[in-house]
């Protein structure tokens, strides 16, 4: 224990003599976190359409007001030609064509049906889906105005009529920054604990230091203690940082328990950093450990359900998510911050990150061990 608490000094004061760990460790977080959530917005707003009348009506004209009215649209061209238009699609100019043929008002005075033609730029799949689905809800709308002007109630009685009141549990506004926040702040620890302690060791190879260390008397699990511990102080500071920030700005707290945030942090915190010592135990040099993180990272994200939920994936990759550790956090972090669920509720998963931490720092110890022999 002498020996650990040995080097423990030296890490600490290590970190603390390089000022650009420190404000990597703690700016990153406070940039990211604000920054991120106000861009990665899950509304599609501003959708760029076209309007090609071929009906000049009155009908045509207020079916365009109600979609500008929305907010969610906006209005770059009014024409006539259908060619001309996709030329502005071609050019990027446009998301949505909206294409109203001759004849639209008499038809559907007359024959109480018409047909109307949406046209969408599918090169971004997410907003031409999204931006015909709202025009899509928008023109059903109209039409169902339209038949409640026409539409006589008979004197003798109301007309039969069905009314669905929808209730959104947890998140009755939708707002997805209670949805991001705590997903983001899960992926920053991450970024901080598996990147910094891949780099750890590594960089006392380049230095020579390394050697020094095997020489010492050190025991190996010494060793990747004193390597993890003080990473492991710094991303539980760098959740707090998280939770000030997610209260300041975005003026979010937790239904459930800090209690319940921090111990899951801590368990989860010593699974990414076993991968980051892991990691660090292969690479021979800093830029090969920052490619086997960045590698590692986009597993994380893309299959850790911060933006694409986990259910909707395949088989196969649901089956990779479930060796996915963010996974586990990102699901515990939302669950505690929007539902309040508490840590009893939690079991499953929190003994799942136990195993993630005694298997990936196992293998630290066991390739660090094999390496220095």
């Amino acid at each position: 224990m002498h020996n650990l608490f040995i080097l423990l000094q030296k890490e600490f004061r290590q970190i603390f003599r390089n000022p650009t760990i420190l404000r990597l460790i703690l700016m990153m977080p406070i940039i990211q976190l604000i920054l991120i959530p106000f861009a990665a917005d899950y509304e599609i707003k501003n959708i760029s359409f076209s309007v090609v009348d071929l009906d000049h009506s009155d009908y045509a004209r207020r079916l365009v007001e109600k979609m500008t009215a929305t907010g969610y649209f906006r209005l770059v061209e009014y024409g006539t030609s259908y060619a001309q238009s996709l030329n502005t699609i071609g050019n990027s100019q446009t998301d949505i064509i909206l294409t109203i043929p001759a004849g639209f008002e008499r038809d559907l005075v007359r024959e109480q049906q018409t047909t109307i033609h949406l046209a969408a730029d599918a090169v971004n799949g997410v907003r031409a889906g999204l931006g015909t689905a709202y025009a899509a809800q928008i023109i059903a709308d109209f039409n169902a105005n339209i038949r409640s002007e026409w539409l006589t109630v008979p004197q003798y009685g109301q007309m039969p009529r069905i009314e669905v009141v929808s209730s959104s549990w947890y998140n009755p506004y939708f707002d997805y920054h209670l949805f991001m926040v705590p997903g983001i702040l899960a992926i920053l620890v991450t970024m901080v604990g598996s990147f910094m302690a891949a780099l750890n060791i590594v960089a006392e190879k380049e230095a020579g230091t390394i050697e020094q260390l095997n020489v010492s008397p050190l025991k190996k699990h010494e060793f990747i203690l004193g390597k993890l511990i003080p990473f492991w102080v710094l991303g539980l500071i760098s959740i707090t940082i998280g939770n000030i920030v997610a209260y300041t700005v975005f003026g979010i707290v937790p239904i459930g328990s800090y209690w319940t945030i921090y111990i899951f942090s801590a368990i989860y915190l010593l699974s990414v950093l076993g991968i980051g010592l892991l990691i660090s135990t292969f690479a021979d040099t800093q830029q090969q450990a920052t490619l086997f993180s960045f590698f590692f990272m986009m597993v994380f994200i893309l299959m850790g359900g911060l933006y694409t939920p986990i259910e909707s994936m395949p088989t196969w990759a649901q089956w990779i998510a479930s060796f996915n550790p963010p996974a586990y956090f990102i699901k515990v972090i939302r669950a505690v911050f929007i539902k309040g669920s508490t840590f009893t509720d939690l079991l499953p998963d929190f003994y799942k990150m136990i195993g993630f931490a005694l298997v990936f720092n196992s293998l630290a110890i066991l390739n660090y061990r094999k390496r220095s022999a």
